[in-house]
């Protein structure tokens, strides 16, 4: 099952424990939260555009290396979409210490509060940065990576909360949450589906 949900203020377990809220944000939290499932809709299509794929900037109760799940998912789909992952923009960010460029630790707790627009500093300046390393347009930033509720049976699904941001404007393109397929908690197979899932989710439009 995918859900894809864009919501003002989204119900995941440990989201106001394990993220504190950004500041510069340009958004509303005056409308009440839709209740899951009850909005949808797809990410914009990233054909021909650069994007650099920032790591999970919070996985709390998820084992396993979900950034290396979630390259290896978007590669292996058919797109033209440039994609410059963690170890790349890592190597980018040794290459230019003075730049102050990180990739880690990232102010995105306000995406978990607030339906954000538009981000400003201290994201936007950090966003900017690390582009300018990679020549990247759009920033794919899975904001936290948590277990969802357990069923009856005792399997529990992942839940990815992602942005997808236009570098130079700061804008939002997308935010989403995409929850995965269910599944024994002790299985490495929950993460690498939910991966696919999300990689299934952000490139709806393109086959593999």
């Amino acid at each position: 099952m995918i859900r894809i949900l864009r919501s003002r203020r989204p119900h995941v377990p440990l989201a106001t424990l394990i993220l504190s809220v950004g500041l510069g944000a340009c958004g509303s939290s005056s409308a009440e939260a839709p209740s899951p499932g009850s909005t949808t809709t797809a990410p914009p299509v990233l054909s021909g555009r650069t994007v650099m794929v920032l790591p999970v900037q919070a996985q709390v109760g998820v084992g396993g290396d979900a950034d290396a799940e979630l390259a290896f998912a978007l590669a292996a789909r058919e797109s033209s979409v440039r994609w410059v992952f963690p170890p790349r923009l890592g190597r980018a960010i040794e290459g230019a210490p003075g730049l102050g460029a990180r990739m880690r630790d990232l102010p995105v707790g306000m995406f978990m509060q607030i339906e954000v627009e538009r981000v400003g500093d201290p994201l936007y300046g950090d966003l900017l940065r690390l582009a300018a390393l990679v020549d990247a347009e759009v920033a794919l930033i899975p904001v936290q990576l948590v277990p969802g509720a357990r069923d009856a049976n005792g399997q529990i699904t992942l839940v990815t909360a992602v942005a997808l941001i236009a570098v130079r404007s700061g804008r939002v393109l997308w935010f989403g949450l995409v929850d995965g397929e269910a599944g024994d908690p002790g299985s490495p197979g929950v993460l690498a589906s939910a991966m696919e899932l999300l990689a299934r989710t952000l490139l709806w439009y393109a086959g593999g």
